[in-house]
Order: structure tokens, then C-alpha cells, then sequence
């Protein structure tokens, strides 16, 4: 393809959605349906992505694009292969996306789940517009087999039943995305595409909605992204970003590249992005695939070729590519004197992500740059502080870190690791964890589930070791046992009631210790605020120090007060803190330092 005679290059369309929500069955649905029309000039296989021409496009959604309004100017799309928002992460230039535009699958049945919410996160950080593709239509419950025609003819074809749950199906997808800041609506209800959402009901099993899809997306592209795929006559440079790092049989390490701005020439000298800092390399060699009906031996699928143009996917050969990072840039230039320039650019764009701070906080591990950006920002939201953040696979240093946070927080002392390994020399922590996952959303929740239970037990331990707040009225009529220990009856007023826990009247006086609680002649570890049970006091003798409706108190340590005041402030509830700072007013007559 020829860059200079374009006034738009093709969007860069991404596929994103939950596992099982049928990504790759509407990607093969829409290549099918192309292949289908391969009269009109079918698709064209590019490295990591699917180019669809302009005619093509127009053969599937035929008068449908008419709707779409003025003069069909885009040369067609390039729909990224590889489903899923850990490539899409990927496709990250600095403030924003290389994606132009993205299709998010959900499934009607399911609605929203937790990976279509982490990747509707990733689309808002990066300003990503988006449609829907209400997918598995034909799996609610009345659906009419062999439906065909466009879809409106088909959804009037349906059972009451099945439109009466689609409706259904379709309120709660709406709903779930109004909770997260989107307006959307059916496409066919949509009044103002700039500030709802388009949701297109298809069926990715039956091709159901396929034209209807493409239209959407030619129509949205089409209006609201011109600026955006303006094609610069003669760029300066091309600009590219590595999607993935491939070992391909014959040919050595490679780059799977979308080649976004400008083009790639073989020879042409360009920067790489490594750990340790941006590199100069040349392009070696370029590489598109073979049509798939001249790939005779599956070995020799590729074919070189001298140049590429944007916005394409092409794989990349370089001597110095092993070490670069997926989701970096690759920048042509020309002269010598440029590197230091680009040199800066990018490793700034890198220092922006890798963190290392001496404080106290997790230690975060991603096999991109994107996936790390992503997940850094899905932590900062969630207040979880970081002490590291770092590209590459979990080691022993990585381990050595959390064990220095353990000592100042144990709930810190954990290493996240989004699309890594941990390697053999990483030792075992051994007050920490390590959560690893290939999914953003469940590496955090992994974590926090495991720092709220930890956090909970330790809550638990050190609780049981303090006399917790607890406000009591001895009950009329019920003093069983006048001393040696006294035995009565009690209403717990407020807090929670351990054995063993001392007891003061409301002059602030000591009055002796709770040996055991019953109910029923049943011994109990606890009694609540509204239970009424019997203890045994070592100390008092009722009728004289103690009498029937007066009010008694628990009595902490000062120490103890301290540390419910504030380590443990969060465990009490409404009623035990009200407990507690009348206990502390009331001992406060006899000990003015008390609690303090």
C-alpha cells in the first residue's frame, strides 16, 4: 500500500473482552465473512492483524453504510488478531493508545464480567472509543433457527419470549455500564453517537449482526477519528510498536510490529527499547505473510518484502532485538545526530513506568510496558502503594525486597507478577506471597483477598490478647452466688465480653476479674450487646459492691486502650468504640494518664 495518495490511513481496530465471551469466534466470524467476499478483494493477512479493504466492507454491510454519512474516505480497517487486552495494552504510545478504536464482546448471557471491566478500565485510561457486541443472541431462550437477512429483519422474526429476555439482557448490560460512567443503548436507539455507546447484538455462531457491526464501526470511525488517522505525506519517520517477540524457525528472534506512522524500509536505522536503555539497531529484514492459499509448507509462511506502510502489521528482523521490550517503540531516523534526541524520548517514556521508591509497598513484576502502566494504575486506584515496579520475569532481588518491606508491614510483603515466571534463583518467601496471573484484575484481587484475610487474622490473634471494651447492667433477680466468685446475671449494654477480663464500676474502681461466662449452664468465649448471660467474678461480693441494676464496665489496660485506639481501631464496631471512650472517661476520674 502507497501512503502518499491517502487522506486517512485504515483504524487500528482491537478485539477485547472475558474469557469465553466469544473474542475469537467473531474475529474468525468477520475474517470468514470477508474471505466470503474475496470478489470484492477479500482481507490481506498481516503480521499480528487483518487488513480489510474498503470494498470488502462494502460487500458485507452493503446499503448499511449509507447510514454512516458523506463519502467513504478510510481505505478499510486493520483489525488486530490476537483478542484480548494484554495485546492491547500493549499498543501504548505516550498520554494514550495506537488503537484507534475497540470492539468490546460481552457475553448477553453473563453481562459484564471481571476481565470486560478490566479492559473498559484500560480503554477509559487510554481515551479508547468503544462499540459492543452483544454476542450469543442465539443462545436466549426462544431463538429461531435459520434467521438469516439483516438484523433487523431477523430480531422481528424472533419468539416474544426471546425478545422479552433479550430486552431484559440488553436493560442490565446498559445498566452495568451506566455504573461505570458509560451511557450506551442499542445502536438503533442511539440519538447522539459522540456520548453513548453503541451496543450491536450479534450472533458470532450464525454471522447475525456482522454487517451491522462493521457498519458501526466504519460509521463511528468514519465521523469522530479523522483527525486522528490523518496520514502525514512523507512522515518523518516511521513509528512503530512491538506487540510480541517471536522465535520464528530459519529466521532467529523477531518482532511482531503495528507499524502506526510512516513506513519501514529494509536498512533503515532505528531505536530499540531495552531495560537498560534505548539501543541502535537496523531493520535486517521485513516480513509479511504468504497468502494462505500459496503456503505450501507451513515452515515457509512468510515472504520479505523491501518496505511496509502505516498503519500495518509486519514482523521485524534486528541483530540487537533480544532484551526489547514488548509494547515499546520503534523509531526510524535517519542521521546520526537524531539518536541522542529519540534516545531520550523513549527512555523517558520507559523511567516514567519502571518505579523504585524507598518506601513501604508492594513489588510489582510485567512482561511489557503495558501491562505494567496498566496494572499501576488499576494499584493506584485501589490505594495500594508500590515500592518497585519492573519489567521482566520475578528474581531473587524482587523476593529480597518484599522481605525488607515484611519487616515494616507483613500486609505489604507480597510480589504481583502480571504475564511473568518465577525464576529458579527467586527464593522462597517466607512471610509474603507471590500472585501471579495472566489476568490484571485477578493478580490484584488475588492480593487483596490474601491482605484482608491476613490483615482479619492477625486482627483476630492480637484482639484475643486484649480485654476488649464491654458496658453491662447486673440484672434484678438474678444473683445467684454471693462471692468466692460471685455468680449473676448481666445485660451486655455495648462491646463484647471475654472471660478473663477485669471489671470496674462506674466510679472507676476495680472491682475483680470475670472467671467464666454461661448461658443455659453453657460455657461461652464471648457475649455480645444485647445478651443476657450469667459470669463468674473472682472478687466483689454482690450486695455490696455490686447491686442489682447498676453498671459495670470492662476494664483495658491503658496499654491496651492504646492499641485499640489505634492498631486495632478498625476491628471495633459502632458499639464497642462507644464502649470504649466511656470505659476511658470513667477510669479517667481515678487515672488521669489512663489510655494514654
Amino acid at each position: 500500500m502507497s501512503s502518499t495518495t491517502q487522506t486517512l490511513r485504515q483504524p487500528v481496530v482491537v478485539v477485547l473482552g472475558h474469557v469465553d465471551a466469544g473474542k475469537t469466534s467473531l474475529l474468525d466470524r468477520i475474517r470468514g465473512t470477508a474471505v466470503q467476499a474475496r470478489e470484492a478483494g477479500g482481507i490481506t493477512q498481516e503480521i499480528g492483524a487483518s487488513f480489510f479493504p474498503i470494498e470488502t466492507l462494502q460487500t458485507i454491510t452493503g446499503n448499511l453504510l449509507d447510514r454512516a454519512g458523506g463519502e467513504l474516505k478510510i481505505p478499510g480497517l486493520l483489525v488486530i488478531d490476537t483478542p484480548g487486552h494484554e495485546i492491547f495494552s500493549n499498543l501504548r504510545v505516550r498520554g494514550g493508545s495506537a488503537a484507534d478504536i475497540a470492539i468490546l464482546v460481552v457475553d448477553v448471557l453473563k453481562g459484564l464480567e471481571n476481565q470486560t471491566i478490566e479492559s473498559l478500565e484500560i480503554l477509559k485510561q487510554r481515551h479508547v472509543p468503544f462499540l459492543v457486541a452483544l454476542n450469543k443472541v442465539d443462545m436466549i431462550k426462544g431463538w429461531r433457527k435459520g434467521s438469516e437477512g439483516l438484523l433487523a429483519e431477523v430480531l422481528k422474526q424472533q419468539t416474544p419470549e426471546w425478545n422479552d429476555e433479550f430486552e431484559e439482557r440488553l436493560y442490565n448490560v446498559v445498566a452495568s455500564l451506566s455504573r461505570l460512567g458509560f451511557e450506551s443503548d442499542a445502536y438503533y436507539r442511539v440519538k447522539d453517537f459522540r456520548k453513548q455507546v453503541s451496543i450491536v447484538p450479534v450472533s458470532a455462531r450464525y454471522g447475525t449482526g456482522i454487517p451491522e457491526l462493521l457498519a458501526v464501526l466504519i460509521g463511528l470511525a468514519q465521523q469522530f477519528l479523522k483527525g486522528k488517522l490523518s496520514v502525514i505525506e512523507e512522515a518523518e519517520r516511521g513509528r512503530g510498536i512491538i506487540l510480541e517477540l517471536q522465535e520464528e524457525a530459519g529466521v532467529g528472534q523477531t518482532a511482531n510490529v503495528i507499524l502506526t506512522e510512516g513506513k519501514f524500509v529494509v536498512g533503515d536505522s532505528i531505536v530499540l527499547v531495552k531495560r537498560e536503555g534505548a539501543v541502535k539497531s537496523k531493520v535486517k529484514a521485513l516480513f509479511m505473510p504468504k497468502p494462505l492459499d500459496e503456503m505450501r509448507d507451513p515452515r515457509d509462511k512468510f515472504t520479505p518484502v523491501q518496505r511496509v506502510y502505516a498503519a500495518a502489521g509486519v514482523k521485524l528482523v534486528s541483530t540487537d532485538l533480544e532484551g526489547a521490550i514488548p509494547g515499546t517503540p520503534v523509531i526510524t531516523f535517519r542521521h546520526e545526530s537524531e539518536f541522542a534526541a529519540l534516545k531520550k524520548e523513549v527512555e523517558k517514556d520507559l523511567q516514567n513506568v519502571v518505579v523504585k521508591r524507598d518506601t513501604m509497598g508492594v513489588i510489582v513484576k510485567a512482561g511489557s510496558i503495558g501491562g505494567l502502566e496498566a496494572l499501576l494504575q488499576m494499584l493506584k486506584e485501589r490505594g495500594i502503594p508500590v515500592r518497585l515496579a519492573d519489567i521482566g520475569d520475578i528474581s531473587k532481588n524482587d523476593t529480597v525486597e518484599a522481605e525488607v518491606v515484611k519487616d515494616h508491614d507483613p500486609y505489604l510483603a507480597a510480589i504481583l507478577g502480571f504475564d511473568v515466571k518465577l525464576l529458579p534463583d527467586a527464593k522462597e518467601m517466607k512471610n509474603g506471597q507471590v500472585f501471579l496471573s495472566s489476568v490484571i484484575y485477578e493478580v490484584i484481587d488475588k492480593y487483596a483477598e490474601w491482605a484482608a484475610k491476613a490483615r482479619e487474622e492477625n486482627e483476630r490473634v492480637g484482639l484475643a490478647s486484649l480485654t476488649t471494651p464491654a458496658k453491662l447492667k447486673a440484672l434484678p433477680g438474678a444473683f445467684f452466688r454471693r462471692n468466692d466468685p460471685a455468680v449473676f446475671g448481666v445485660e451486655v449494654l455495648a462491646g463484647k465480653l471475654h472471660p478473663h477480663a477485669r471489671l470496674m464500676n462506674a466510679e472507676g474502681k476495680e472491682l475483680g476479674k470475670v472467671e467464666q461466662i454461661q448461658d443455659k449452664g453453657k460455657n461461652l468465649e464471648s457475649a455480645r450487646m444485647g445478651d443476657k448471660v450469667a459470669i463468674s467474678v473472682s472478687g466483689p461480693t454482690l450486695g455490696r459492691q455490686i447491686r442489682e441494676n447498676v453498671i459495670l464496665y470492662s476494664l483495658p489496660r491503658s496499654h491496651d486502650v492504646k492499641l485499640l485506639r489505634g492498631k486495632y481501631l478498625n476491628a471495633l464496631s459502632g458499639d464497642d468504640l462507644e464502649a470504649l471512650e466511656e470505659i476511658v472517661r470513667v477510669r479517667s476520674a481515678t487515672d488521669p494518664m489512663y489510655g494514654f
